[in-house]
């Protein structure tokens, strides 16, 4: 979730109070600053996959691995489809807007297992489409596979949303449904798709249950939330800073063995670089060496090169 909200749009879409209404008149509206931005230079780097469905762009970023982008949408969620021998994974299933299964049989032929980076609702909206999900074994999980609606309208009210819904889509009924977790995994735990091997990592921090993935044999680590090119939000009622602190150094020491970097919002790849720069960044934020800024009510950005967090304010003794 790396974006701000709209505040005073969202007053406006609270006035209304009808979803249904709030999607159709947001196209009476100047385009969110966010939308204004795009396309990202960044995606010309990549090879585009021609798909029908225009909510998603697909993008090949790595050999058998496919970046499945949502770019009318302010999260601009990035899921993934890594392609063994034997089945393909699909890392994260994006908001729940467009047909993803139906997107990824024309990706790959392989039977599909579903893996969450974590169980926010803009990752997990096409998990009931999937016959077989993973999950990890946490609470967080169980609670977050029981499905969702207010977090679902959160993300389609005006100033959230760029260019036209997809044909059929009924904005009054958008929910993230339930899905039945069919595998429970742990950290350490590996996957085998057949010729390619993921051993899942347990990162929590920004979630209890977020993960990354590491293909070692083709040195790519998929980072979920726990890093990507964009204000990483820290401040939600699940967030567990010390947890954060110890996973993202987990990460940094495996940064030798990294080639390519892959975050679940805005951009696709990243330099390993950044993972060593994230926890020497985030070392300096909890040591209070890094000024913030205010971001809202209860929010605060802490930038330290080109990293940024979006945390909770300092609580200050009167």
């Amino acid at each position: 979730m790396p974006v701000f909200k709209n505040v005073g749009v969202h007053i406006f879409a609270a006035t209304i109070g009808c979803a249904a209404i709030v999607a159709s008149a947001q196209t009476t509206f100047q385009k969110p600053a966010w939308c204004q931005k795009l396309p990202r230079p960044e995606y010309s780097k990549f090879q585009r996959i021609d798909v029908a469905d225009t909510w998603f762009e697909v993008y090949r970023v790595a050999p058998d691995v496919f970046a499945i982008y949502e770019p009318h949408q302010s999260e601009e969620t990035i899921s993934y489809i890594i392609v063994g021998n034997a089945r393909a994974l699909l890392f994260d299933t994006g908001m729940g807007i467009g047909d993803l299964k139906a997107l990824t049989s024309k990706l790959s032929s392989l039977p599909v297992t579903v893996l969450n980076s974590h169980t926010h609702d803009d990752h997990v909206g096409d998990n009931w489409q999937f016959d077989t999900v993973y999950g990890m074994d946490t609470d967080f999980t169980r609670q977050n596979a029981k499905g969702s609606k207010a977090g679902a309208q959160a993300e389609i009210a005006p100033g959230e949303l760029c260019g036209a819904l997809p044909a059929g889509f009924n904005p009054s009924t958008y929910t993230t449904r339930p899905w039945h977790v069919t595998k429970w995994l742990h950290d350490g735990d590996s996957i085998d798709l057949g010729g390619r091997t993921l051993e899942v990592i347990g990162t929590p921090g920004h979630t209890p249950d977020s993960i990354c993935l590491l293909d070692r044999a083709n040195r790519l680590l998929f980072s979920g939330d726990t890093y990507y090119p964009g204000p990483i939000w820290l401040y939600r009622p699940e967030t567990d800073l010390v947890a954060y602190g110890n996973s993202v150094r987990r990460l940094a020491a495996l940064q030798p063995q990294v080639k390519v970097v892959l975050g679940a919002h805005n951009v696709p790849v990243a330099p390993p670089e950044v993972l060593g720069e994230l926890a020497a960044a985030f070392d300096k934020v909890q040591a209070g060496q890094v000024h913030y800024k205010a971001a809202g009510e209860g929010k605060a950005t802490y930038e330290v090169g080109g990293i940024t967090f979006l945390m909770k304010p300092p609580v200050i003794a009167r």
